[in-house]
Order: structure tokens, then C-alpha cells, then sequence
């Protein structure tokens, strides 16, 4: 699936830049390193931990609502919204990406407001509000990011949206956050319809970068998503821990052996060692 107005994920003006550098580290036989990929949430930018979501989504939830009412819609009893959000709060056992708009026309089915021509895309951004303002760079975001393009690497960005949220308004995040002039290319889920650990948005990603999977790092935060699904995908991968250690919640089958940083800085040292 495509964001909603089908645009690229590509961001304006890096398509085609290319330095004429490249960052020569080789460890045997291993694909030079040409591109790094970045997760967003807890790698580059700090927005809630797992345990906080179910606030955030509820007051997303309570603004959407504040939103229909102002265009006087016939909204559901509050028990029963209650009922509609808890039954809409999974992801896809197969990782396909479940939108947000289909999640809220659901739990809010009954009322004529979002029938109005163009409310859902009002309805995601009132959803995400409380998120966005929590959104803040880590200290050593831009720094690494800058040190990484000095030395010639192509930067990218593949991420998750909580609730299947739509592509374009994360880009608009991106530009909030000062980063979409530092990547060649931002990848969210919704841009193909799967979310990480897929392979599919890893495969979206090289295709948009025009970048085989083996001269890819991936750099995140998360276990299984970040880390066995870039590696699953052919990527070499690097778990960021911000003070945690590396081999948290590491599932047993997690493929091959686990390089961690416990910050960005320390990104181009390490890629010479992989």
C-alpha cells in the first residue's frame, strides 16, 4: 500500500546527489558499506516508551472525537468507543500494515462527520498530535548524521508508524525535526503496506536507494525489528542501546552475531570493524 496521496518517499533535492567519496572499510570478502539506514522512534528521535503508547493513543482517540463533534457528528456512547478502540489496538500477525484512516472509520462507524471530503486526513493528524509533541532528536542525532554524509555514505530512514498512521504526515515530521535534508530517501511503513521485521520494506528501501542489501547498515533500537529483520534481509545491522544491553529481549533465533552501540557517535568507527 502507498501513503495516501500515492507520493514518493523520496525527500526533495537528494535524488541523484551523489559524492564522489565513499567510505572505504572492508572486512574480507563483505560488501563495502555504502548506505546506512536508520529506524526513527528511539534511534534518532525520542517519542514513548511501549509501556506509554496506550495514554498517547487515548488521547488521540479523545481529540479525533473533540474534532467530529465540532462538525457535529453522531458519535458513539463512551463504552462503546472504549470497546471499538481496544478492538482496533493489534498489528497484523503477518506484518501487513493495518491504516489508520480503516481503523478510525471503524471506531467511529455511525458518525456522518467523517464522511465529510478530506476529515479522516484531519482525524490521523488530531490522532498523532499528542505523539508528534513528545517528538524530540537525540543530542547525537544530527552530528552523526553529518559526520556519516561527510564521508560520502547514502543516509536513509525506514520506520513503523504507530497504528499504520499515513506516510506524508511523518515526512512532515521529519522536516519538523530538521532531518529530511540529511536523508536520500525515508521509507515508512504505510509507503509499501508492511511493517518491520518485514522484508518487503527492507527491499522497498534498497529499490528507492538503488543499493544491493549487503552494502547496507541498518542502525536500531529494537531487537527483532531493527536488527533480525535487516539481517533477515541481507543487511548487515547494529542494535542501538542508549544504556541498555545489547542482548535485551534478543530472540533465540536472532541470526548471526549482535553489534551494538550505545550511541550514534560511535557509528563510523564501528562500520570499519564490520
Amino acid at each position: 500500500m502507498r501513503s495516501a496521496d500515492g507520493s514518493s518517499a523520496h525527500l526533495p533535492g537528494r535524488r541523484g546527489a551523489r559524492r564522489a567519496a565513499s567510505f572505504h572499510c572492508y572486512t574480507g570478502a563483505a560488501a563495502m558499506i555504502t548506505t546506512v539506514l536508520f529506524d526513527l522512534g528511539g534511534t534518532l528521535a525520542a517519542y514513548y516508551q511501549r509501556r506509554e503508547f496506550v495514554a498517547l493513543r487515548d488521547e488521540g482517540v479523545a481529540r479525533v472525537t473533540r474534532l467530529l463533534r465540532r462538525h457535529g457528528g453522531s458519535l458513539p456512547q463512551t463504552a462503546e468507543l472504549a470497546r471499538r478502540v481496544a478492538a482496533e489496538d493489534y498489528e497484523a500477525t503477518d506484518q501487513r500494515v493495518r491504516p489508520l484512516e480503516l481503523r478510525l472509520a471503524r471506531i467511529f462507524a455511525g458518525s456522518t462527520a467523517e464522511l465529510a471530503a478530506g476529515l479522516l486526513n484531519e482525524m490521523c493528524a488530531a490522532f498523532l498530535a499528542p505523539i508528534f509533541a513528545r517528538g524530540t532528536l537525540y543530542d547525537d542525532a544530527l552530528p552523526a548524521l553529518r559526520e556519516l554524509r561527510g564521508r560520502g555514505l547514502k543516509l536513509g530512514l525506514v520506520s513503523n508508524t504507530p497504528w499504520g498512521s499515513p506516510a506524508e504526515l511523518w515526512q512532515a515530521e521529519l522536516g519538523r525535526l530538521g532531518l529530511d535534508g540529511l536523508l536520500d530517501s525515508a521509507v515508512f511503513c504505510r509507503d509499501c503496506g508492511w511493517r518491520k521485521p518485514a522484508g518487503q520494506i527492507f527491499r522497498e528501501t534498497c529499490a528507492r536507494m538503488t543499493v544491493v542489501p549487503g552494502a547496507c547498515l541498518f542502525v536500531g533500537d529494537h531487537p527483532r525489528w531493527d536488527v533480525a529483520g535487516a539481517q533477515q534481509a541481507g543487511m548487515r545491522a547494529v542494535q542501538l542501546c542508549r544504556g541498555r544491553e545489547p542482548t535485551e529481549a534478543v530472540p533465540a533465533d536472532h541470526p548471526g552475531s549482535l553489534a551494538a552501540v550505545s550511541g550514534l557517535g560511535e557509528l563510523p568507527d564501528l562500520i570499519c570493524r564490520l
